[in-house]
């Protein structure tokens, strides 16, 4: 199972660290031991680190409205998003 690192800029850090938006959107396609983590340097800089069962059925949903919603409603810039995908 490989780990993903999302990282990107977000509105309200404090609010993105307390949304529940990542369990209720990650947890039906598998994702697990969801970690967080905050740029000390720039608060508003954010990344999660998870494990992923099925990598193409999560960067399909990453392209989905439901996805949008979520970042959107997490105050995710969707432009700042990258993912990196643990090589092995």
């Amino acid at each position: 199972m490989p780990t993903i690192i999302g990282h990107h800029d977000v509105e309200d850090t404090d609010h993105w660290l307390a949304s529940p938006r990542r369990e209720e959107f990650f947890g039906p396609l598998g994702v697990t031991n969801i970690r967080t983590f905050v740029d000390p340097q720039n608060p508003s800089h954010v990344a999660v680190l998870m494990d992923v069962a099925d990598v193409d059925a999560l960067m399909s949903a990453m392209e989905s409205e439901g996805a949008a919603a979520a970042m959107d409603h997490d105050g995710v810039l969707p432009e700042t998003l990258a993912l990196l995908v643990e090589h092995p």
